[in-house]
């Protein structure tokens, strides 16, 4: 399982890598091995607003759909697109081709809450 040192991670097993004021946010390896083949991803507009631990969309595998939870909040700046058509990217590169929002980062608080990676391998490992 991986578990990239440089990205932050939520309790409902998004990561999050900020880079100047701004949060990309995808799904860990973890979520996507335990959820399956991923067939669907529903993400919300550029613009919209998400507010931490709040759903954002979803995810479908041919076994179950998890809602996506928003690990800080912010405003949408991107979707990735090639997401929407390509939903096995979630699968095959959870950190780096199947990232799937951009926000600004509205509460600096927020990401001082979230999970290192040492953090993150002693919650999955329970």
């Amino acid at each position: 399982m991986s578990t990239p040192k440089e990205l932050l991670y939520s309790k409902e097993h998004e990561w999050v890598k900020v880079e100047d004021g701004k949060a990309t946010i995808g799904i860990t390896d973890f979520a996507q091995a335990e959820l399956g083949d991923i067939v669907f991803v529903e993400l919300p507009e550029v613009g919209d607003e998400v507010s931490k631990d709040q759903p954002f969309g979803s995810v479908e595998s041919v076994k179950t759909v998890s809602e996506l939870y928003a690990p800080i909040s912010g405003k949408v700046v991107a979707i990735n697109e090639e997401l929407l058509d390509n939903p096995e990217y979630v699968n095959e590169s959870p950190y780096g081709t199947a990232w799937m929002i951009t926000v600004e980062v509205t509460n600096d608080e927020e990401v001082k809450e979230l999970m290192d990676a040492d953090a993150y391998t002693a919650l999955i490992e329970q």
